[in-house]
């Protein structure tokens, strides 16, 4: 499936292409395809060749690794308007990670070699591709920072706050955008830890039920998370 009017304004949007004319977007982007995956399910493991990067449109999408007992530890949830896998891409080599869709998720799916070919032409572009990459170098850093200098009541606690400013809420409801159980792995604690922090956030205005959360104090929970 081609990119519609529509996808393509949206894609024009995205930090990697902002400031790029129609012409030059398309140029880019003239051989890549849109998927759409209802159930969701796996888009690549690690160690496959890097022959694509992504760029979500609807969705989300867990760039996760396995445990030595086999399970998920996820490292990055990628939203709508994320692009992932460019690194892998640029540096010809292999995914480091596993991805995983969600159901319902969206994806513009663009092969490696065509893009670098058309990139090779366009030489002002380069920059703006290599601020991306740092940015998100430099995301993932800071969160391995995090995760070190905080408890892990504090780690959901910066979490919940994160989702509400993302979704511009100033407090009360919240719902968490995966399992509890990826909510868990996310943050880099177990599932026991987890529950032991939920109810620790309990004492300053925090409550759960299921997946929807409510928090009663917003303030209250950043001076908890040392985010003063």
């Amino acid at each position: 499936m081609s990119l519609s009017a529509a996808d393509l304004a949206f894609v024009r949007g995205v930090p990697m292409f902002s400031g790029l004319d129609e012409d030059l977007v398309r140029a880019l982007l003239d051989e890549a395809v849109v998927r759409v995956l209802p159930e969701g399910g796996l888009l690549f493991g690690r160690g496959d060749v890097a022959a694509h990067f992504f760029l979500c449109l609807e969705g989300r999408v867990h760039l996760f690794a396995l445990t030595a007992g086999g399970e998920q530890s996820i490292i990055e949830v990628v939203d709508r308007g994320q692009t992932f896998a460019e690194a892998a891409i640029f540096a010809n080599m292999r995914y480091p990670l596993n991805a995983e869709a969600m159901p319902g998720t969206r994806l513009l799916e663009i092969p490696g070699a065509p893009f670098i070919r058309r990139l090779s032409d366009m030489p002002g572009l380069v920059p703006r591709l290599l601020a991306s990459l740092t940015g998100w170098q430099r995301r993932l850093m800071a969160e391995i920072g995090d995760l070190k200098g905080r408890s892990p009541a504090q780690r959901l606690g910066a979490f919940l706050l994160a989702l509400l400013q993302n979704a511009g809420s100033a407090g009360g409801e919240v719902q968490l955008p995966f399992s509890k159980a990826a909510l868990a792995s996310r943050i880099g604690i177990s599932p026991e830890s987890l529950s032991r922090a939920l109810s620790r956030l309990k004492s300053i205005g925090v409550e759960s039920r299921g997946r929807d959360l409510h928090v009663a104090d917003p303030e209250a929970l950043r001076r908890f998370c040392g985010l003063d």
